[in-house]
């Protein structure tokens, strides 16, 4: 079947459901909810289908021709005639990496806007909602496919404000729009990282006379940045942290993870969509995007590691004390995201997407089971007042303990082969990284067992309800079950298309991002060596616990494969160390651990950590089971008994009040400060101005008319008084001028008389 039209229908992805958005924001409030939720379903429906395409089209390709770009119109274009210049497109890009995330924005995002159905019935604003929804699909659907680095911004930014909508969406309660407020002011912090980071990476390219923000350009032309400097670090590195600090906002990552237990404010689809399929994974994704950028910034590599090895167990370590069901649930999403930051600074980036589209399948079905749970308690979120659900709610429940032995990292689920691929990447990283490892494994550990101890207090022993509860405990309609039995089925099966070789696998997802996401080079973190590219290998190097080859799952090596970009910036780095390219793979040093006898080079240490690892989590996951259904008094006794402890982590570290004791009260402190500058010196520099130049105005006035105007018009005056005189004087009556006339003869006499003129 020529599926080939896909090419040129790409942009009606995104485009569905931004047309679904325009419908019912405009007219929804009309037509009714039946016909809100048909267009809003149809929408992200139409969207999985083209997408479904999509995938098998690029699927049919060979893999040097895996992508596909799309050209709507030229956006912005600067420059030109030997000016530095720059040259965005709006285009749409598909290649593996894009095609799995659109696989699972439009099919995770489909399974939720059906459950919204049923969870959102008899809602007044059900049109707003579903709009909302629709609108945030669009919106990372446009990040996923952008061709570059602005467009992906706009997807970026349209994904923020989304949320603010959706977290606040019922506006009446506090609480909400205070969320919402939070989500919303947290990410626009981290987003200006990400926009300094773009332009310094646009200066840097421009410098060099390659100035892009599209995708293919940064791959093509980052390894001219190499050996620019900055205040004394590479220019590499400053632009991989600065782009990092936008994905520790939208990835919810140390400091600025705090909006995301608050998001769950909002409605409880709303939570799903947010935690497993979009806002929280853009981070991440940006960050595989430009690998090619990040494999030659060890030091921000190192940086992106450490806070997500950090962010592992720092929220784990929370969640053991959460009481709201949805708030364990927020906190294990800020851990699984450290997993994946982890993998991205271990540059061992498939495996943290492949942790990504995992997390979304058993993330979402715990979400939305979580909701379910919640509308069967009459939306009661305490599980301190819950249990004994699992006979009232069979299939909520079993569909909820599937994704917890996934989350939990036990064989055959899916968060085991991701969770697993994760930590022994990190561990063969060498050096430092065996610490990222330690935390990583004490986070696996942590999770097991805090989600096992809500799965004890939710469904296992004696219901803990008041009585008009317990009366009305029922399953959920199918509109709100049937996508919890499709997710929890995609949690079991969904790790085998990453089986990895050490199980005798092909790693077919790994083979399947090869093309156009880079792999830190073999021996490149040997023992922690910090130039990730020190040791330039060829392109058919194993990574550690890789095949020699890469194939495409039938045991055939993929044709192009030697075109990967590792070989790009293998030997962009040696020739960047004044090294030839094609060093013989007999002088690379092995990675930490690997060895390149045996079946696909395996290191015995990947199955011994591997089972450690397995082990680590069903101990804690059955010791969870235990204390919460035979000792239920023991977790109150050890609360007692270590008080100050389990109040550090029941207020979470108190790091809200921090921020509010810090940061909110140093900004309203400051917001306080050029207020009253603004009154006392501002105002009093303006209204002083103001009060000088209506005094010295009146004074003028007075001046004018008392002095100016006053001689003006005496003068007048007089001429007017010696006019009116003088008139009176011309009575054209000859016996008054005969008077006059003798008058003032006598008076010439008379004077001549007194002084005496002679006669």
């Amino acid at each position: 079947m020529d599926l080939s039209w896909i090419e040129n229908a790409l942009g009606w992805i995104p485009c569905l459901p931004l047309l679904g958005f325009s419908v019912n924001i405009l007219l929804g409030k009309r037509l009714g909810p039946r016909f809100v939720q048909g267009l809003a379903v149809g929408a992200i429906a139409g969207s999985f289908l083209l997408s479904l395409v999509a995938f098998f089209h690029l699927r049919a390709q060979a893999v040097e021709a895996r992508i596909l770009t799309q050209t709507l119109w030229d956006w912005v274009r600067v420059g030109g005639g030997g000016i530095p210049g720059v040259d965005a497109k709006v285009a749409f890009t598909l290649d593996p990496l894009s095609s799995v995330m659109l696989l699972v924005v439009t099919g995770v995002g489909l399974l939720i806007h059906i459950y919204s159905i049923g969870y959102m019935k008899g809602d007044g604003g059900i049109w707003r909602f579903f709009a909302y929804l629709n609108l945030f699909s669009f919106s990372m659907l446009v990040l996923v496919l952008a061709e570059n680095l602005l467009l992906m911004f706009v997807g970026w930014e349209g994904v923020g404000l989304c949320s603010y909508l959706l977290i606040g969406f019922w506006f009446r309660h506090l609480p909400n729009t205070s969320a919402g407020n939070k989500a919303f002011i947290v990410n626009r912090i981290g987003d200006f990282g990400f926009l300094i980071g773009m332009l310094l990476l646009f200066w840097g390219l421009a410098g060099e006379g390659r100035g892009t923000l599209s995708f293919a350009g940064i791959r093509e032309a980052v390894g001219l940045l190499q050996g620019k400097h900055l205040l004394g670090l590479p220019l590499l590195d400053w632009i991989g942290i600065c782009l990092f600090i936008g994905a520790t906002g939208k990835s919810a990552q140390i400091p600025l993870y705090v909006w995301l237990p608050d998001a769950m404010a909002g409605p409880t689809p709303v939570s799903a969509l947010i935690h497993a399929a979009t806002m929280v994974t853009a981070g991440v994704y940006m960050m595989a995007r430009l690998s090619a950028l990040y494999v030659l910034a060890p030091t921000a590599l190192l940086v992106v590691a450490t806070v997500g090895g950090l962010t592992a167990i720092f929220s784990a370590t929370i969640g053991l004390a959460q009481t709201d069901i949805k708030k364990v649930l927020a906190y294990s999403t800020v851990s699984q995201l450290g997993y994946m930051v982890l993998a991205i600074g271990a540059a061992a980036f498939s495996a943290g997407i492949f942790h990504l589209v995992t997390h979304a399948f058993f993330k979402a079905c715990l979400f939305l089971g979580s909701g379910s749970v919640i509308l069967a308690m009459h939306h009661e979120q305490d599980i301190r007042k819950m249990g004994g659900l699992r006979k009232a709610m069979p299939v909520t429940f079993w569909t909820f303990l599937v994704s917890t032995v996934a989350i939990a990292g036990i064989p055959p689920f899916a968060g085991f082969f991701s969770k697993d691929e994760i930590l022994w990447q990190t561990w063969a990283a060498g050096g430092w990284y065996r610490f990222l490892w330690l935390l990583g494994f004490l986070g696996a550990m942590l999770t097991a067992f805090y989600m096992f101890r809500l799965v004890a207090l939710t469904f296992l022993g004696e219901s803990r309800a008041d009585h008009h509860t317990r009366e009305h405990l029922r399953e959920q309609p199918r509109v709100v079950t049937w996508p919890l039995v499709v997710l929890a089925l995609l949690a079991t099966v969904g790790g085998f298309v990453g089986v990895p070789h050490a199980l005798g696998g092909a790693n077919r997802f790994h083979g399947w991002l090869k093309p156009v996401v880079a792999e830190r080079p073999a021996g490149a973190l040997h023992h922690g060596a910090a130039p990730f590219l020190a040791s330039p290998a060829r392109a058919d190097t194993p990574a550690p616990g890789q095949a020699p080859e890469e194939t495409n799952g039938d045991g055939h090596r993929q044709p192009g494969d030697e075109e990967s970009l590792q070989a790009v910036h293998e030997a962009a780095a040696a020739a960047a160390a004044g090294e030839h390219a094609e060093t013989p793979h007999a002088q690379v040093p092995a990675a930490a651990g690997e060895t390149h006898g045996g079946s696909h080079g395996v290191d015995p240490m990947e199955y011994l950590l591997m089972a450690l690892s397995v082990l680590g989590a069903a101990a804690s996951g059955l010791t969870a089971l235990t204390i919460y259904t035979r000792r239920p008094e023991l977790p109150s006794q050890l609360a007692a008994r270590f008080a100050g402890f389990h109040r550090l982590l029941v207020n979470k570290y108190f790091v809200d009040e921090l921020y509010w004791a810090t940061v909110v009260a140093g900004v309203l402190g400051l917001m306080r400060a050029c207020a009253r500058f603004d009154r006392v010196v501002i105002d009093g520099l303006v209204n002083g101005s103001a009060w000088l130049t209506r005094g010295v105005s009146t004074l003028s006035g007075w001046i004018d008319r008392s002095f100016v105007d006053g001689l003006v018009n005496g003068a007048a005056a007089a001429c007017k008084d010696a006019g009116a005189g003088l008139r009176r004087l011309q009575t054209g009556r000859i016996q008054s001028y005969a008077y006059a006339l003798i008058t003032g003869v006598l008076l010439l006499v008379i004077v001549g008389i007194l002084i005496g003129i002679p006669s």
